[in-house]
């Protein structure tokens, strides 16, 4: 087997207590996750885990730069001791690395003692929360099926008191997705938030209730997508980050873009579970992908191996007709692997897309041009 640990960068997201969550939401892909191990109690990552972990991914790094990303379930289920310790470990084995960490969370579980540590830390946080509240309780509920978006709004308060860089993470559904500007405004003027990023609901298969009327619409994400675009490239460039509409810029320049479901291959990005079981990505944690356990292979031997290599290789190698055919395909590279639930392997949200790239055109290709004159 051939290695070449300078083909790709090696970014593996932390699952510190695998599946695990204090809330219930609708349209969760993970929760389903559990079952994989539904033979073990207690499915928390030991500090003898971390400590392997932070040696080899930090050793097994090709830039000066490091970043840990904490996900879930809800990584703040593990007490505030545990990321200290490993905070701790980082410095243990930095060897003259720079070492960043983003820990992503529902937000229910943020108190002042966390935010001091997140701010003298300099964590970045991303917070899951869909927009005001009657579009945020119907589906982001707690197992006893209560609302949160109290609580989470109660957590974005505490992180702007002592000062922690937070960004917004929005699922977009049904309910959401009819009111994009309303959307927009909320996270813009009532949160001042200044990075925001959205992920729309697909109902694939892995969402749980099955053929719930929570997924937005294809035509409907197109809608939404171009009514946002048209109130941020009007009054809030350079002022309002969106993920999306960075990355469409930075295919229409030609410039990778630091977001995986529009770049041009799948397969830099893994994910690590509590035991230590690698898979190849977040929204393919299941059997047939998983590449290994960091006990018994190196970070460097899975991310780097055949079959993620191969695994790599599928965004473009699957790619259906309609795709090979468009002329947008420059600007999404097929998008996501996991939406090409129609026919022919064609992305459920293809003609959301289609009708956003055409509508932003005449914007980008100026953006385009003022790149190129000033570079």
């Amino acid at each position: 087997m051939t290695i070449s640990p300078f083909s790709r960068p090696l970014y593996v997201m932390l699952k510190p207590v695998g599946a695990r969550c204090n809330l219930a939401c609708d349209y969760c892909y993970y929760l389903s996750k559990q079952q994989l191990y539904a033979d073990e109690r207690r499915h928390l990552m030991s500090e003898q885990l971390l400590e392997e972990f932070t040696r080899q991914y930090i050793s097994a790094q090709t830039t000066d730069e490091v970043l840990f990303t904490w996900h879930g379930g809800e990584a703040m289920m593990r007490p505030l001791s545990f990321y200290q310790h490993a905070v701790e470990l980082q410095k243990k084995y930095a060897d003259g690395h720079i070492i960043s960490n983003a820990l992503q969370t529902n937000g229910t579980l943020i108190t002042e003692e966390w935010a001091r540590f997140l701010h003298d830390e300099h964590w970045l946080v991303g917070v899951s929360i869909d927009g005001p509240q009657e579009v945020h309780d119907p589906y982001r509920r707690t197992p006893q099926d209560e609302p949160t978006w109290a609580r989470v709004r109660r957590g974005i308060d505490i992180l702007n008191r002592y000062h922690v860089e937070w960004n917004a993470m929005a699922v977009v559904n049904n309910l959401n997705a009819k009111q994009p500007l309303e959307f927009y405004r909320f996270f813009r003027d009532d949160l001042q938030c200044r990075f925001l990023q959205f992920t729309p609901v697909v109902d694939g298969g892995e969402w749980k209730g099955e053929g719930g009327g929570f997924k937005v619409e294809s035509v409907e994400w197109g809608h939404f997508l171009c009514e946002i675009f048209d109130e941020w490239a009007k009054n809030d460039v350079g002022e309002m980050f969106v993920q999306l509409f960075d990355a469409t810029l930075a295919n229409w320049v030609g410039v990778t873009p630091g977001f995986c479901t529009m770049a041009h291959s799948c397969g830099h990005a893994a994910v690590m579970e509590w035991n230590g079981d690698v898979y190849s990505c977040d929204h393919f944690v299941e059997p047939r992908h998983l590449l290994g356990n960091i006990r018994e292979h190196s970070l460097i031997e899975l991310m780097y191996g055949e079959q993620q290599t191969a695994f790599s290789q599928i965004k473009q190698g699957q790619l259906s007709d309609d795709c090979r055919q468009c002329p947008w395909l420059f600007a999404c590279n097929g998008e996501c692997p996991k939406n090409r639930i129609l026919p022919g392997r064609r992305n459920y949200l293809c003609e959301g897309y289609r009708m956003f790239f055409r509508h932003v055109a005449p914007w980008m290709d100026e953006a385009a041009r003022q790149f190129s004159t000033n570079s």
